[in-house]
């Protein structure tokens, strides 16, 4: 089994676009959407949900007046001043340190489980799908990333399909490492921009930390095409595959408002031959 995770070092770069591509054109394999924070493989795949399961994740502390004794050692020992002089914890200001919970003389602090948000497991027309929604200006996203991960993989053994197509969250952070570890190769997908090399960059160096074999593709790159020669030679330089470019198309933002991938909307525009080139190169350098 192998898993393909398309990242970018910024949003906005086309990678949903391309993994909804690569699920028309590949075989035998499960999606998952690891862009917990903003996810939106779904808009285009359409997935039909047939399992759905809380995520909980961090503490936030709960007096409970019954047992309180007002002694005011919690509200000496919290540092984030989270605690009001009725005793009562603001669930915005608690960072779930627990000091609170530890030291209460009369044991009057709850610390229950958050739910954060959901996953979700679907079918979709192109095969099972594993994508979840985090709660609003919640954390832990980067376990969240795990579990789906965990689950696209456990679906894939499951099934015997041979390809995790994983939609990757943007940036270099928690969420991105916890989405990259382990996966077989990464497609990186950059825009022709001084801030989009400097982003890409930024993930590559992230790759090799990690290990993990990476390549990429330019986005749009007729529209500064000097840019997109320096990102192709800075990626050979340092052993990066390059697997081509796609120029700009107004497909793509056509077919997203249908629902549609750019290989369902139009099979024969310049973009759609360029994204078939860059999967049939990047299923030999996977071992497909």
């Amino acid at each position: 089994m192998k898993e393909l995770v398309v990242i970018s070092g910024k949003g906005g770069t086309g990678k949903t676009s391309l993994v909804a591509a690569f699920a028309a054109l590949a075989g035998g394999k499960v999606m998952a959407d690891a862009d917990v924070d903003a996810a939106d493989l779904h808009l285009i795949l359409a997935p039909r949900v047939e399992e759905s399961h809380g995520f909980e994740s961090g503490r936030t502390a709960v007096i409970v007046p019954e047992r309180c004794t007002q002694c005011g050692l919690c509200r000496e020992l919290c540092r984030f001043e989270a605690i009001s002089e009725a005793f009562e914890v603001d669930p915005i200001d608690c960072e779930g340190c627990g000091v609170c919970v530890y030291f209460c003389p009369e044991k009057a602090v709850d610390f229950p489980l958050n739910r954060c948000g959901d996953w979700f497991v679907s079918e979709t027309r192109y095969g099972p799908m594993v994508h979840a929604r985090l709660g609003i200006a919640e954390e832990n996203s980067g376990k969240l990333v795990s579990l789906v991960r965990q689950e696209a993989k456990r679906i894939a053994e499951e099934k015997n399909l041979g390809l995790i197509l994983t939609d990757g969250p943007p940036g270099i952070g928690c969420p991105v490492i916890a989405a990259i570890g382990g996966a077989a190769g990464l497609l990186i997908v950059t825009e022709p921009t001084v801030s989009g090399r400097h982003d890409m960059m930024r993930v590559a160096q992230l790759a090799a930390h990690f290990r993990v074999p990476a390549m990429v593709c330019v986005n749009k790159y007729d529209l500064n095409p000097e840019e997109a020669e320096g990102i192709e030679t800075f990626a050979r330089e340092n052993g990066i595959t390059v697997l081509g470019r796609i120029p700009f198309d107004p497909v793509f933002t056509r077919s997203m408002v249908v629902g549609q991938t750019i290989v369902e909307y139009d099979e024969r525009s310049e973009a759609v031959e360029s994204v078939r080139s860059i999967w049939k190169q990047c299923s030999e350098v996977l071992g497909l």
